[in-house]
């Protein structure tokens, strides 16, 4: 007679759909880097002016090994995806029917491992962002929530006020003449 672990590892093997290699097959194209979410946001972040490592030394050292992380800002970026890191009323972070306690014991370490890192870094003067997979749906809103929170440097001193004619390529003597005439 099959005793209880034997009956529910048969019920969670009827529940599955398709095979045991098919499955594994399938959980092994799971990617855990370099995500569509994670280009996303790099590709977004380069087009706003932001430069940043992603495999960078900083990155591997950090808590919580971020996704992004911009050293010369002292901000890092967590691309999360809403399932494995269960966004709050997203209807994404749905759980499993099957070996439920499994899961929840599974999602509820992912997020005390969030928090904890999140926590360290903010601690140590970093500045953290966490942006949610199901967000990336519409990406100006994204764009502006990244430029409200990642400071920004002005490597350029700009004065008060310029004179117009210091913003003009050439002056008005050179239109309509030779280039040799200009030159001289």
């Amino acid at each position: 007679m099959p005793d209880q672990f034997e009956r529910d590892r048969d019920i969670a093997q009827m529940t599955d759909r398709i095979s045991k290699e098919r499955r594994s097959w399938v959980m092994s194209r799971v990617r855990g880097k370099h995500t569509k979410p994670e280009r996303l946001v790099r590709s977004l972040l380069h087009r706003l002016g932001y430069r940043f490592t992603v495999n960078g030394p900083k990155n591997k050292n950090l808590p919580g090994k971020p996704d992004i992380v911009l050293p010369a800002r002292k901000c890092v970026i967590f691309v999360h995806g809403c399932f494995w890191h269960r966004h709050q009323n997203c209807r994404i972070a749905t759980t499993p029917k099957s070996n439920v306690a499994y899961w929840q014991e599974k999602f509820e370490r992912n997020v005390e491992r969030d928090r904890t890192a999140q926590s360290v870094l903010a601690e140590s003067g970093w500045r953290v962002i966490v942006i949610w997979e199901c967000e990336l749906k519409q990406l100006d809103k994204v764009a502006a929530h990244l430029v409200s929170e990642i400071p920004r440097h002005s490597e350029l001193e700009l004065p008060e006020s310029i004179e117009d004619e210091l913003l003009v390529a050439e002056t008005s003597r050179s239109y309509g003449k030779p280039k040799s005439e200009t030159e001289s």
